[in-house]
């Protein structure tokens, strides 16, 4: 038997063909009674969508690129989930750009943009990865486009970010409250926004306090557990240790605080550890690991939101969203340790 069309199925449902197509692109849009009808004889009836017809008669490809240095960071993975999840819902699928910080990977996720092989980019890096006319308006040259957690220094896109300035200060001057004066700090790479952002928030909240920032206490890392257990080993070696320590980021802070136990100091008696992000296994360490909330979740549906108000045709004006981030005390912090 022949399978059904959409008009058949519209006829069946007693319903019109458009109320059919909402139904299969976003089911949500549609009252629960005619989701049922329409569904009842699309299994029935063995209709097959046809997504390539659908994107012939839109010109739209159905995709959206999400360009990202690391899709396995904790903090890359709990955006991603929020995105597909409310691109889904729009009827939207999701490819994922995983750049591995070369520039060159990041072109070619542009390249596929601006091919027609995606409608829109969300681009979680720094660099601008499509080729832009200096006399002219950004946004004139762009596809639909969002940015997010690391600022492109790039006037007239869309961007979704939080206060990495102010998340540090609050961190430090958390620190600070609970007697601390030898704070080092572990970075993340150098050349990242985020990182120069929280490094001033660093430097500020000490310089409030009236405390001379001590260099030898200001560490280099890549927000990798790796070089926070590298940076923890190069912090245990120095003559006057820090009582406490902010890394900027919690996979940082998840390694300084291995190589402490590893060398049988007590976490928070000897030393405190501060980290940045809020992943979801800050609080499963031992001890349960304080730190700076990111809204996660949130920042991954306001991307979705902003980009989706601009492949509707709703805006051609760019808008920067800042959601706030938290202190989350937990028990890697404590009171600085008696001299």
């Amino acid at each position: 038997m022949a399978k059904l069309g959409i008009k058949d199925i519209a006829a069946i449902s007693g319903v019109s063909p458009a109320t059919v197509s909402r139904t299969l692109r976003n089911p949500d849009i549609v009252s629960e009674e005619t989701r049922k009808k329409v569904m009842k004889a699309v299994e029935e009836g063995g209709y097959t969508p046809s997504r390539f017809g659908a994107n012939l008669r839109t010109q739209k490809s159905g995709n959206i690129i999400v360009v990202m240095p690391d899709i396995t960071n904790q903090v890359n993975a709990g955006i991603i989930r929020a995105i597909e999840r409310e691109a889904q819902k729009a009827g939207y699928s999701i490819l994922l750009g995983d750049t591995q910080g070369l520039a060159e990977r990041e072109k070619h996720y542009a390249n596929m943009a601006q091919s027609g092989q995606a409608d829109g980019v969300l681009l979680f890096t720094f660099h601008m990865p499509f080729n832009l006319t200096k006399n002219l308006p950004a946004a004139k040259q762009l596809p639909p486009i969002v940015n997010s957690c690391e600022s492109i220094p790039i006037d007239g896109i869309s961007k979704v970010m939080i206060d990495n300035t102010a998340g540090a200060r609050t961190a430090v001057e958390h620190l600070l409250s609970l007697g601390h004066k030898r704070i080092a700090a572990v970075m993340g790479p150098r050349d990242t926004p985020s990182t120069l952002e929280r490094l001033k928030g660093y430097y500020s909240a000490l310089k409030e306090a009236g405390i001379e920032v001590d260099e030898q206490l200001v560490i280099r890392g890549d927000y990798g557990v790796d070089s926070g257990m590298g940076a923890m080993e190069q912090l245990l070696k120095l003559r006057r240790r820090p009582t406490a320590v902010f890394c900027f980021s919690d996979d940082m802070a998840i390694g300084a605080m291995s190589v402490l136990q590893e060398n049988g100091f007590h976490i928070p008696q000897d030393i405190s550890i501060m980290g940045f992000d809020d992943i979801r296994y800050a609080r499963l360490m031992t001890p349960a690991l304080t730190t700076i909330h990111q809204p996660l979740e949130e920042i991954g549906k306001a991307c979705i939101e902003l980009l989706l108000e601009q492949l509707d045709g709703k805006t051609d004006k760019p808008r920067y969203v800042e959601l706030p981030f938290s202190l989350v005390v937990r028990q890697s912090t404590g009171p600085a340790p008696v001299d």
